[in-house]
């Protein structure tokens, strides 16, 4: 028996409502080709892992390390300004997109939008999707209309690609011979003509913007470039990608026949093909492809020790310096929330929630923190799979313990980097038990690395992963629905195929102190081929089941009935009256921690969450996203109505839209309905004669 109330509340399960509301798509013509992106980017990921083992199996860490202390300090300074320089003209693309949708916002506004889109698009992969969420979420809390956004996304998209079609329609007309790959087994005359393609398109676009003002698509009005803009696009692109490849550039060795503009090809096509694969920073793609092409030009150490310097000037560093800005702008929030609980005598507080600064831009970043955190355990991930290639050590600090850990020892490394990608899906989705695993596995592999004598750097990065985690608990509000729903066949299947992946991950791992991690048993191992790509397959199920487990399970629903109806009211915040309105609410959905409770109710295809949730400030956050979860669970959209003015930014956030309440005869309550921008006139309609709200006088 729980001695908190809402533990002993009775609950209901939402059941298996369908999505009557909503629109369901046709189902494609061609299924496989919806795969064939993944599976293409599957491959290219085997391809790069096969020839990046092949490149550097015989190196040691000893070796980059001696490379790495033979690059001047010039040429490290030299690296960071050019690392500056690409994030500033980065930067310039947004600022050229908002004035050609027409909503000139400040350069520190759009100069943030910019480097938080691209630091998630760099690190998480998947650029169309995730650099668009963190754009939709800014742009949309500084009161751009969804359309005007996906303009703005268009526009920085196709700015990306008029500089690359410069740069590359270069390399192809003036060094055919140097683009890795195809240089050599295609007609120059071929190369050139490809080149000069590319200058057409960009000359094309630049002349059309002198003739063509508008451009109609569907019921949407586009207005197109104009020739002064389409220059400026070409040129901060041009710019901002040449000034990226020089960062690597710059930590390379002279070779003959090595020049600007041959790397420039190299460093295009490879981040092409990392592109294409759509993993995390093009990791282990984009570094395959470099590793192949620059071969026959430098030393392989050398080549890792730039690939290094690059990824942690352009990828790493950037995404922990958001990082640590966000978890200081946690701590600084949980001070204020601290501060806010001292106040006064406890009692039911009524009316409207005031707002502390902290509230009002908590909800703002929080969702950008939560992807920052998932791009970083994702690079934990991969730093644990590549760890035996970076530093082959043999397990010198384990005493006695070492012939066990130098042949398990790494293997679990490994198989932990695996789970951690995984878990990074779940964080991404914001669920609890991905939080806890990922906190758990970190500092394990922190134990590992430290006892593994890898260098300091390792296990140092990894707390500092789990130190930018930690403030972030109350992001984490969903429940995994392994623990939120009852075991169903579907889940039943899933905790089989686990446990069988991980049994069969025992019986074919290693067994002598050569030890290895599990790729490296399954690609070089002498062993029968049957077993190596068991193992092999053995890792993908459980990756696969893994994510399946940690999904957001089903909203559970509280009835609203005489019990739960006093508890609700036992709350602050909570709305009088609420018994007597027509229609009853139907439900309540509680916060995370269960200290805030939102009553809804359910008309026609939409899902009414009536006021603010009632309870703790810091339980509201979640119970409002869980109305709207199951809206979409439900194929509903989700209504607020009458809402105070301190959580607006969060309502915000789930791209609903807020109107004032004061002129519909609420003057003593002031507040606001919340809807999507294209509803709120219909659900203005259908609420109106519907909901009241009991002035001071009636109570």
């Amino acid at each position: 028996m729980s001695d908190h109330p809402l533990h002993d509340a009775p609950h209901e399960p939402d059941g298996e409502r369908n999505a009557t509301g909503g629109s369901v798509p046709p189902p494609s013509r061609h299924p496989l080709l919806r795969h064939l992106p993944h599976v293409l980017g599957l491959l290219l990921l085997v391809g790069a892992v096969v020839v990046v083992q092949r490149e550097v199996r015989h190196l040691h860490w000893r070796d980059i390390s001696h490379a790495l202390a033979a690059i001047p300090v010039g040429t490290l300074w030299a690296g960071a300004g050019f690392t500056l320089l690409s994030y500033l003209v980065l930067s310039f693309y947004d600022w050229l997109a908002v004035r050609q949708v027409g909503c000139p916002l400040g350069f520190r506004r759009t100069a943030f939008a910019a480097f938080c889109s691209y630091v998630l698009s760099h690190n998480l992969g998947f650029s169309a999707i995730s650099g668009a969420a963190v754009r939709f979420r800014l742009y949309g809390n500084w009161g751009l209309k969804p359309f005007q956004v996906a303009q703005i996304i268009a526009f920085c998209s196709a700015t990306y690609l008029l500089g690359a079609a410069v740069l590359i329609g270069s390399v192809l007309v003036l060094e055919p011979g140097t683009v890795p790959f195809v240089g050599h087994m295609l007609p120059g005359i071929l190369m050139r003509l490809v080149g000069i393609v590319l200058w057409g398109g960009v000359i094309a676009y630049v002349v059309m913007g002198r003739y063509v003002n508008e451009i109609r698509l569907w019921r949407w009005q586009i207005t197109f470039p104009s020739s002064g803009m389409a220059v400026m696009q070409t040129l901060v692109a041009t710019l901002e990608v040449a000034a990226t490849a020089a960062i690597a550039y710059t930590f390379l060795p002279s070779a003959p026949g090595l020049d600007y503009g041959t790397f420039l090809a190299i460093y295009i096509a490879s981040y092409t093909a990392g592109l294409v694969a759509s993993v995390p920073g093009g990791l282990g793609v984009f570094d395959g492809a470099m590793m192949f092409a620059l071969g026959p030009y430098v030393p392989a150490t050398r080549i890792v020790t730039a690939i290094l310097i690059f990824r942690l000037f352009y990828y790493i560093v950037p995404l922990f310096v958001a990082g640590i800005m966000f978890a200081a702008h946690e701590l600084f929030l949980r001070g204020d929330a601290a501060l806010s609980r001292k106040v006064g005598a406890r009692s039911p507080v009524r009316g409207p929630r005031m707002g502390r600064p902290s509230q009002v831009i908590r909800e703002s970043e929080a969702d950008f923190s939560v992807a920052v955190a998932t791009g970083a355990v994702s690079l934990c991930g991969g730093l644990l799979l590549a760890l035996t290639l970076l530093d082959p050590e043999n397990w010198l600090n384990t005493g006695r313990m070492q012939p066990l850990f130098a042949t398990v020892g790494d293997y679990l490394l490994s198989l932990i980097g695996v789970v951690l990608i995984g878990l990074g899906i779940g964080l991404s989705q914001r669920v609890t038990l991905a939080w806890k695993a990922t906190m758990i596995l970190l500092a394990g592999a922190c134990g590992l690395t430290l006892l593994r004598g890898s260098p300091m750097a390792v296990p140092g990065l990894l707390m500092l992963v789990c130190m930018l985690l930690a403030p972030f608990r109350g992001s984490y509000y969903r429940h995994a629905r392994i623990m939120s729903e009852p075991l169903s066949s579907h889940t039943i299947v899933s905790l089989v195929l686990l446990i069988s992946s991980i049994v069969v991950l025992i019986m074919a791992g290693p067994h002598d102190s050569a030890g290895g991690s599990w790729w490296e048993i399954m690609l070089f191992a002498t062993r029968p081929g049957i077993a190596q790509w068991t193992l092999g397959l053995a890792v993908m199920l459980a990756l696969v089941t893994i994510v399946r487990l940690v999904r957001p399970g089903r909203i559970q629903v509280m009835p609203w009935n005489a019990q739960t109806q006093a508890l609700y009211h036992s709350f602050d915040h909570s709305l009088d009256g609420l018994g007597q309105m027509t229609p009853v609410p139907v439900g309540l959905i509680p916060g995370a921690r269960r200290r805030a409770l939102l009553p809804f109710v359910r008309m026609g295809s939409y899902l009414v969450g009536l006021g603010d949730p009632a309870g703790k400030a810091d339980d509201c956050t979640s119970a409002i996203w869980w109305l709207r979860d199951l809206a979409l669970q439900e194929g509903c959209q989700p209504v607020f109505w009458h809402v105070g003015i301190s959580l607006l930014p969060v309502y915000n956030e789930l791209g609903l839209t807020p109107w004032p309440l004061t002129e519909e005869g609420h003057p003593t309550h002031p507040g606001y309905l919340c809807a999507a921008a294209d509803d709120l006139t219909m659900v203005r309609t259908l609420i109106r004669p519907s909901f009241h709200v009991p002035s001071q006088a009636e109570e």
